[in-house]
């Protein structure tokens, strides 16, 4: 199926994309006005969307957490499971695949990184066989340890940009944003 457009069409469209620009929504017709070369870009209307700020926010984070763990080789997904681990010892793969919003897949492989760094183990459960449920090693307590130092600093410089109260308000409008999809975090206000 091919689409035709009449020159009709192209000079509307053409006449209505130059109506709807406004700065920094399209290239300007004026070559004076476009930004120098190194000085960024305009971001046009991303500024007044909520998920571009996200997207920003966790690249930023992201970068500084692998750039922190690096020496030890934790992902951020791979410190989120040795925390629920260690906060629910025995817990099964599929509890925390659910908790993360993550697939089954994704969660055996990285259950398989972490039991392949000996830093978890697999057992079956002794009420149900078919339940594999996760321990933390003693390596793996040891790991979590340095971890939680190093995901400390981490957060403190982000969490250090905001007081207390603004922090408090900020995640809990986070929290909005996500309750639908974490089990047990529908009751969010």
């Amino acid at each position: 199926m091919s689409i035709v457009i009449s020159k009709a069409q192209t000079r509307w469209r053409t006449s209505e994309r130059q109506a709807m620009t406004r700065a920094g929504d399209l290239k300007p017709d004026n070559d004076d006005e476009a930004p120098e070369t190194g000085l960024g870009l305009r971001t046009g209307r991303l500024d007044d969307i909520l998920g571009f700020h996200l997207r920003m926010a966790n690249v930023a984070i992201y970068q500084d957490y692998s750039a922190a763990m690096c020496d030890i080789g934790l992902t951020q997904k791979q410190f989120a499971v040795l925390e629920l681990i260690a906060a629910n010892p025995r817990v099964s793969q599929i509890d925390i695949a659910n908790h993360l919003s993550m697939d089954r897949a994704t969660m055996m492989a990285l259950v398989n990184r972490l039991e392949a760094r000996k830093l978890i183990e697999r057992k079956p459960s002794a009420v149900d066989r078919r339940r594999q449920e996760l321990l933390m090693t003693a390596d793996g307590q040891v790991l979590i340890r340095q971890a939680r130092a190093i995901q400390e600093q981490h957060e403190l410089r982000f969490t250090g940009r905001f007081s207390p109260e603004e922090l408090q308000v900020f995640v809990e409008a986070l929290k909005r944003i996500y309750a639908d999809i974490i089990p047990g975090r529908g009751d969010v206000e």
